[in-house]
């Protein structure tokens, strides 16, 4: 086996902004105009096989999708659980390292759970991923080509329940997306900007998640994208959360809380708190209340509370709450007045943590 390449991924059509994509196409003697060409087979069509740019000459077509698509993700394993609704794939990048995406299909929607980093450097102690550590980052085209690969699968009827479209899509796979910050944007750029320039899904349909970077937070506000923010909380009081999440030792539960309201407050949309419910640790009733009432004194109507059944990593100290446990803790929030919905856990019988497979792999 060949030693892992260093360095950056090279450099790929996503990567690019049209501006960008125009100059390219002219630096390899091509008529600017081939970039929208490109532009629509990728983002309209979702492909960049050049077999199937008939629009361009054949020779044109081989010479820009050798230069501008080189492979970034290659399939390592593929896992299905749910009737094969829900599909985990682990992708080995062109250094050799590994990273997963979760496709999940449910009635009337379909979403994609993608990575932004290999590994994550948050250290978050009940995380798969978290214990990987911090590897690198994903280029901007990397975390495209996860949804891109997404994409072309539902449309192809790939995924149980035949042909379909991707509608949603969430940072909640491997990584901290704001600490890949410039890249996480750039990404979503692609996402949301109208064809042929980008896949044109509805920014309200794109979620970033964060453990609570708050500088990060207050810039992603003034970016003028209108994501869902999703905040990972797990933890209403400081002493516990610093144990769960050791990112609060910097910036704590109200400074993480102060800067989501200021999200709602800049954007109008509505912040997801994610709570893994762990037994014995974060799952009190009068955590719960405590949350409550931390998140009421901010306000009403900015907040949703998403309660998650924790999926265990295997060995691990950590494990689900009981149900009646789990259900008085819901039962407490809503009695403060917060709309709060747990989770729907999918692939748990296929690692569905994110990092399971990638950590199997090193091990």
């Amino acid at each position: 086996m060949s030693a892992p390449r260093r360095g950056k991924p090279p450099r790929h059509f996503a990567d690019l902004s049209p501006e960008q994509r125009r100059d390219a196409v002219a630096e390899l003697g091509e008529k600017p105009f081939r970039a929208a060409q490109l532009a629509t087979h990728y983002y309209a069509h979702h492909t960049s096989d050049p077999a199937e740019m008939t629009d361009l000459p054949q020779a044109t077509r081989e010479l820009l999708a050798e230069q501008l698509f080189p492979p970034l993700l290659s399939q390592v394993r593929t896992l299905t659980a749910d009737a094969g609704a829900t599909v985990k794939t682990l992708w080995r990048l062109f250094d050799g390292v590994k990273v997963e995406s979760v496709l999940m299909r449910y009635p009337g929607r379909a979403t994609l759970c993608v990575s932004s980093q290999v590994g994550c450097g948050m250290a978050c102690p009940f995380c798969a991923t978290g214990q990987l550590g911090l590897t690198r980052n994903l280029s901007t085209a990397e975390i495209v080509e996860q949804v891109r690969l997404a994409a072309r699968a539902l449309e192809r009827g790939d995924v149980a329940g035949g042909p379909g479209r991707l509608s949603n899509l969430v940072f909640m796979g491997m990584g901290e997306p704001l600490a890949n910050y410039k890249t996480v944007i750039e990404a979503v750029r692609r996402f949301v900007a109208p064809a042929p320039d980008g896949f044109g899904m509805s920014a309200r349909n794109v979620t970033v998640s964060t453990v609570g970077l708050v500088p990060a937070i207050d810039k992603l506000a003034k970016e003028g994208i209108p994501v869902t923010l999703a905040l990972s909380l797990h933890a209403p009081d400081d002493a516990l959360r610093s144990e769960l999440v050791p990112i609060n030792t910097r910036w704590t539960v109200d400074e993480a809380l102060d800067a989501a309201r200021r999200y709602f407050d800049a954007t109008g949309r509505r912040v997801s708190i994610e709570y893994a419910l762990i037994k014995d640790m974060n799952d009190h009733a009068w955590r719960a209340d405590l949350l409550g009432t931390k998140l009421t004194a901010r306000g009403r109507g900015w907040v949703h509370v998403n309660p998650i059944p924790l999926n265990p990593t295997p060995g691990s100290i950590w494990t689900a709450s009981e149900r009646e446990v789990e259900a008085e803790f819901v039962a407490r929030l809503r009695s403060h007045g917060i709309p709060t919905t747990i989770r729907d856990t999918r692939g748990s019988d296929i690692d569905g943590a994110c990092g399971q497979l990638a950590a199997e792999e090193v091990s």
